[in-house]
């Protein structure tokens, strides 16, 4: 069947997650984190992603937004940093986080080619909101869809069932994108035709699906989407 929509994972997918440490360590009276903000983006990204799945499985749901708090707390004390006023520069730079260089262009090529385009993620409207303006890419989605909608993170099945009601099409016209190889696994048990971006190189996740294609970065997925 053919690819209608394209539809991304924003956080590590289009927008860099570790945006917002490296541009703190940058920023004047950033020396705490000049040598240690690798440490303190991976763990809270990890944290966060622990987190969601912890609250999924127990139904103890909470927005993106709380989520992300409690990750970077958790990470700061992890590394000795307990500075309030850190903690709201952090966040305020994770709702402003920077695009990844080929976003712009990528979607642009996808919107010519007569894709509908969107995104799927875990992050709150708010937060998705920021983030698309700040990139300025929100001209180039149709749709950003968030899991508060049915208050459940990914990958639980009733987030990617947003995809079909909101765009009337089936599983199989669409292409799903995401650097999460747990994420874009999933979403293939699901029925989508996947691309995992492995920016990392990482190894597959060991899970019952595997990503239907795996990608250095962004750049070839509007050739992918043409002759899916």
């Amino acid at each position: 069947m053919t690819i209608t929509t394209c539809v991304f994972d924003a956080y590590g997918t289009l927008f860099d997650v570790n945006a917002a440490a490296r541009a703190a360590a940058a920023e004047p009276g950033g020396e705490a984190l000049a040598a240690i903000w690798p440490r303190l983006a991976e763990d809270w990204r990890r944290n966060q992603l622990e987190y969601s799945w912890l609250r999924a499985i127990t139904g103890a749901h909470a927005d993106f937004r709380q989520v992300t708090a409690e990750g970077l707390d958790w990470a700061m004390e992890a590394a000795g940093l307990a500075d309030p006023a850190l903690h709201s520069r952090l966040m305020a730079l994770y709702d402003n986080l920077a695009a990844y260089a080929e976003v712009p262009a990528m979607l642009a090529t996808l919107k010519a080619q007569g894709l509908a385009t969107a995104i799927l993620s875990n992050g709150a409207p708010g937060m998705l909101a920021s983030a698309t303006a700040s990139a300025g890419i929100g001209d180039l989605l149709d749709a950003t869809l968030s899991v508060e909608s049915v208050g459940i993170f990914k990958p639980a099945p009733q987030v990617y069932d947003l995809v079909g009601q909101h765009f009337g099409c089936a599983p199989a016209e669409v292409l799903f994108v995401s650097s999460n190889g747990w994420d874009a696994g999933c979403a293939t048990g699901y029925g989508f035709t996947t691309a995992w971006v492995n920016r990392a190189g990482l190894p597959v996740d060991r899970l019952p699906w595997r990503p239907a294609h795996i990608l250095p970065d962004l750049h070839p997925i509007p050739d992918l989407a043409r002759r899916l």
